[in-house]
């Protein structure tokens, strides 16, 4: 798995986590003070980044979370059919099958940016 480990502390809003397994985007981070015999508290509320699905964790700041490696790409579309899209990576020349946003329309010859997760892509920008 393309991972690397790292302190809740070290999180930022718009940067990536990994909860329950799947790669997050942070929507909101905040920490609570410590008390008499504790340590600080973090709340980290994301969102998946391939299936848009709400999700939290609380983890006390000093412990180490795992924060997925995303790759932001460069490809041209080769054809288009329904929902879906034929993509040609612009630096390995590889191509793939991508299922297309609901907003965006796609025509061949159109070029793209997409993010790339251990064989899961969602275009990001057309």
């Amino acid at each position: 798995m393309a991972r690397q480990q790292t302190e809740v502390r070290e999180l930022d809003e718009g940067s990536y986590v990994m909860i329950d397994d799947t790669p997050c985007k942070i929507d909101s981070y905040s920490t609570a003070k410590p008390g008499k015999h504790g340590s600080a508290k973090a709340r980290i509320d994301a969102r998946g980044v391939f299936d848009s699905k709400k999700r939290s964790l609380s983890q006390p700041v000093d412990a180490k979370i795992w924060v997925p490696i995303i790759d932001r790409k460069q490809g041209q579309v080769v054809s288009t059919d329904g929902g879906d899209a034929q993509v040609m990576d612009l630096e390995t020349y590889e191509t793939f099958t991508m299922l297309m946003p609901d907003d965006v329309t796609l025509e061949p010859d159109d070029e793209i940016e997409y993010l790339e997760y251990e064989e899961q892509r969602k275009i990001t920008r057309s």
